[in-house]
């Protein structure tokens, strides 16, 4: 048997509808700020400069090979998806990575920093997570908003970079709830 509640005392001046409100979510807990087992890149007590290591004098040489800073956005439209793969990746692959149906186990958010902060952050986060084992990550590059004219820096940037990048065999924008076209799933080599 169900017990029942009184409906707890209205305010002064409390509308009908603030206390209906209220009475139906007398019961509801808050989640917690970060739910367990959701991949995070960075312990949360780092602020986002110190996440940043400067690279290798030799890493850097390669890196301005491999991942090239880029001048101006290619006309990237902030809506459009995002999407490559390499010979050898299978269609089905592709449409369950697309639909997010392979799991990202990981994620890198690059919004607030510059191009070169960003493509470091970027080489380093695919060697760790191809290191660790990672077989799909998520990286976070924001649709451009705050970029006026010239149009989204960092997007037509990791659009670049990841099709450059040889541990990288595929990639598509997220879906909506992942960050839509300001994000993308990542596959990586075996």
């Amino acid at each position: 048997m169900s017990k029942k509640r009184t409906p707890e005392p209205q305010a002064a001046g409390d509308s009908a509808d603030a206390a209906t409100f209220r009475t139906a979510m007398r019961d509801v807990k808050p989640l917690a700020a970060h739910p367990p087992g959701f991949p995070r890149h960075v312990p949360p007590a780092l602020s986002r400069r110190a996440r940043i290591r400067p690279p290798r004098p030799e890493a850097a040489d390669a890196l301005d090979e491999i991942m090239p800073l880029i001048a101006t956005a290619a006309g990237e439209d902030a809506a459009a998806s995002l999407s490559f793969k390499r010979g050898g990746v299978r269609d089905q692959v592709m449409r369950r990575l697309r639909r997010g149906l392979i799991p990202s186990e990981d994620e890198l958010d690059l919004h607030g920093l510059n191009q070169t902060e960003a493509r470091d952050c970027l080489a380093d986060f695919i060697a760790h997570s191809r290191d660790a084992g990672r077989r799909c990550v998520r990286v976070v590059h924001g649709k451009g908003y705050r970029s006026g004219a010239r149009g989204p820096i960092l997007k037509t940037a990791v659009n670049l970079w990841l099709r450059r990048h040889l541990d990288v065999m595929a990639f598509t924008s997220a879906k909506a709830i992942d960050g839509g076209t300001g994000a993308v799933y990542v596959l990586l080599r075996a």
